[in-house]
């Protein structure tokens, strides 16, 4: 592939997931207790085409070298920890983290999770 393909091709695949988590961060902006996420983008290597204080023609120096990009890459996505919108609800159980945390739960089988979705009721033996 011509390199100056590869280049575009690594950004449009950069983007797609960028667009995707967007995407996600919409289709979740009413889940109560969803954090948004944003991709993190990273340069690929770069090519040293001349070296710094090297001659591109005869009569011309490139004082700071000539340096092909090779492009960007996605290396993380990350989840933006900030809080919420207060709601106000008729549900006595409703409960909110002010700040940092996470709700510890008891998971079905037995296991511990963590949740920022405050939406607790009670169970058939009157447990949280």
């Amino acid at each position: 592939m011509h390199p100056a393909l590869w280049v575009s091709k690594t950004g449009l695949d950069a983007q797609q997931t960028n667009i995707s988590t967007i995407s996600n961060n919409l289709a979740n902006a009413s889940t109560v207790g969803y954090k948004k996420s944003r991709a993190v983008f990273e340069d690929l290597f770069y090519q040293n085409i001349n070296q710094p204080g090297g001659q591109s023609s005869q009569n011309t120096e490139l004082p700071s070298g000539l340096m092909l990009g090779a492009g960007s890459k996605v290396v993380a996505t990350q989840k933006i920890h900030t809080p919420g919108n207060a709601q106000t609800t008729t549900n006595s159980l409703d409960m909110m983290i002010e700040g940092d945390g996470f709700f510890q739960v008891l998971m079905p089988d037995g296991n511990i999770g963590y949740s920022r979705n405050g939406q607790f009721t009670l169970n058939d033996e009157a447990s949280l």
